[in-house]
């Protein structure tokens, strides 16, 4: 015998009270607890279907399906409705194996692209009877469903992929639509008798990692019904962020050479049949003429894959997670994305922590979360702290509250660099004027994490802070302005934010240890993302642009440095060695964001 549902305990908030669910839930602390019933794996009911979308994107004249599974607990069978928890993905049929797909990165910079091998995808498999078992072993047995469907044009749907066209948010529209009754589903890819979610109460929640945390915010953007809650895990919220940085061509950490027509390669797992027409439509008459890998520049092309430029259609409360050192999808995509889904009215939480891509909240946070918006239990989870940051060296399990990101007393604190950037030169409050200049040369064969560890480098410039008496808390969005200038007409700009002494057993450009943050930038683009302007050899222009997002506590002992440099090998195209940049002090300025304002940074200085 189970109770019916129990008054939720919510830390600091007193006894709430409990929606009235049905009796089989156990609810306590405000999360859906695991109770026999839905936990018997042998009377699990698992199914599998074909939804019909409202679109064609394989152009054969008839409306694309979708792969779609269900494993539900046993009580639906004798008539309990419950919610889903849904994951949607191009990467559960396989991807392509070929690792040397990627573009080639030695480039002069505004030269044509060079050619790449192309990707042949993942073998197809007609066979498959499951697509996965994601989430299945944390949801059902608490009462829930869960629910996988296949991107089109992978594994058993129908369709072409698209990389971020409007398929991609359809696709699980449609798979939602089904489960409140508003689409048709089929037992066969082409038949036509149909299935019904009649076990399902309506009421949706999404989660997933990197592409699979992009799509629940994809169709979050359709502002579908009963898409209640998501729980995106560093998603790509804008392919134009993912691939370039203010105008810059810029490669995700980790796969230096990737643009969006290499992951449309990758992802290709459907049938082969169909592939030679998608990619005529879609590779070659899409992608390729508007990816543009000479300039860089924004244009329409990306702007129809940014779903931060299509955030007013989110309804669904969001619970986001990321880490301040994933610099495959950085940090941006998150913070951007989560003040745009905030500007809607709708409930917003936050979870950082200082690891690398991935990383879910704690299973008790996502509980509170699907157990408030899916079963409709009032745990008191608005009243929760807006921002959760897993502190240095801290269990990803136990994050530090705080009442919103970034942090509440977080001021911009403006530095200047003095003159010395060739060894380490000084980041002080002082602005003065009468400094002149310093130049580095461009060497993409100098790594990042090289030039920060040199004591002098003729490839970078310098700057830092005298050593910290005390810890100084970053936290929020650092801004740098540049007044450059180059000796060619093209030329990389690249920013790290570093702490000193540069600790000499970093393992790569993804090792967060001595990073603070990064950023890049054209200086092309100076004006404007849309457009390349020239540069002048040995004209200056002044480039502004943010850094990427950060909550950190810089330990006593280290100093902030600010590095200057051009290509960064991890990122950047790689232009031959020799450009000289030419950087005006009086006219560059950094401005970090300080728990406490310049008050708290004067306070940790000698």
């Amino acid at each position: 015998m189970f109770s019916a549902c129990r008054p939720a305990q919510t830390p600091g908030s007193g006894t709430v009270a409990a929606a009235a669910v049905p009796a089989l839930y156990v609810i306590a602390d405000g999360q859906s607890q695991v109770v026999p019933a839905f936990a018997d794996t042998t009377a699990w009911i698992r199914e599998r279907l074909w939804v019909e979308t409202e679109f064609d994107s394989d152009y054969d004249g008839k409306r694309d399906r979708v792969h779609v599974d269900v494993t539900r607990p046993g009580p639906t069978a004798t008539g309990l409705k419950v919610p889903v928890v849904y994951e949607t993905s191009p990467y559960f049929a396989g991807t392509d194996p070929d690792d040397g797909i990627f573009w080639p990165v030695k480039q002069e910079l505004g030269d044509s692209a060079p050619t790449r091998k192309l990707g042949k995808g993942a073998t197809f498999n007609p066979n498959r009877t499951r697509i996965s078992n994601s989430q299945i072993r944390n949801w059902v047995p608490r009462g829930f469903a869960v629910v996988h469907s296949e991107s089109p044009g992978t594994g058993l749907s129908q369709g072409c992929v698209t990389i971020g066209g409007m398929n991609e948010s359809l696709a699980p529209k449609a798979v939602i639509d089904w489960l409140n009754g508003r689409a048709k589903g089929f037992t066969t890819i082409d038949g036509t008798t149909e299935v019904k979610a009649a076990w399902a109460t309506g009421k949706v929640g999404m989660t997933g990692t990197s592409f699979n945390g992009t799509l629940p915010v994809a169709v979050a953007t359709t502002g579908v019904k009963g898409l209640e809650a998501i729980i995106p895990v560093s998603p790509n919220n804008s392919y134009y962020r993912y691939y370039r940085s203010n105008g810059l061509v810029r490669s995700p950490g980790g796969y230096l050479g990737e643009d969006v027509d290499v992951l449309y390669d990758y992802v290709q797992s459907g049938k082969t049949d169909t592939r030679a027409l998608c990619h005529q439509k879609v590779r070659a008459d899409i992608i390729w003429k508007g990816l543009d890998r000479r300039t860089g520049d924004l244009s329409d092309f990306w702007t129809k894959r940014d779903y931060i430029e299509q955030a007013k259609g989110i309804r669904a409360a969001m619970l986001t997670a990321h880490g301040f050192n994933d610099w495959n999808v950085m940090p941006s995509h998150t913070t951007i994305m989560a003040d745009a889904v905030r500007a809607n009215g709708v409930p917003v939480q936050m979870y950082f922590h200082q690891g690398g891509h991935g990383g879910e909240p704690p299973l008790g946070m996502m509980n509170r979360w699907f157990t408030r918006y899916l079963l409709g239990v009032q745990n008191g989870v608005e009243q929760d702290p807006r921002s959760f940051v897993v502190r240095e060296g801290a269990s990803r399990q136990s994050p530090t509250a705080y009442a919103a990101y970034p942090h509440p007393e977080s001021q911009p604190v403006a530095l200047f660099p003095l003159k010395g950037g060739g060894q380490v030169g000084t980041l002080g409050f002082d602005k003065r004027t009468g400094q002149g200049t310093e130049s580095l040369t461009d060497d993409v064969n100098q790594s990042g994490a090289q030039l920060a560890l040199a004591t002098s480098s003729a490839h970078r410039l310098l700057y830092a802070t005298p050593e910290l008496k005390a810890p100084v808390h970053l936290s929020g969005t650092a801004r740098i302005s540049i007044r450059v200038a180059s000796s060619k007409a093209a030329a990389n700009l690249s920013v790290w934010l570093v702490e000193l002494p540069w600790p000499a057993n970093t393992r790569g450009a993804m090792d967060p240890n001595g990073i603070i943050t990064r950023g890049w930038a054209d200086p092309q683009n100076a004006k404007s993302l849309r457009t390349s302007e020239p540069l002048v050899p040995g004209q200056p222009v002044t480039v502004t642009f943010d850094l990427e997002p950060d909550d950190q506590i810089v330990p006593a002992g280290k100093r902030i440095g600010l590095m200057i440099f051009s290509s960064d090998k991890d990122f950047t195209l790689w232009p031959a060695p020799g450009t000289v940049l030419t950087v005006d002090l009086d006219g560059t300025s950094l401005v970090l964001p300080v728990v406490g304002g310049s008050a708290a940074l004067m306070r940790a200085l000698p």
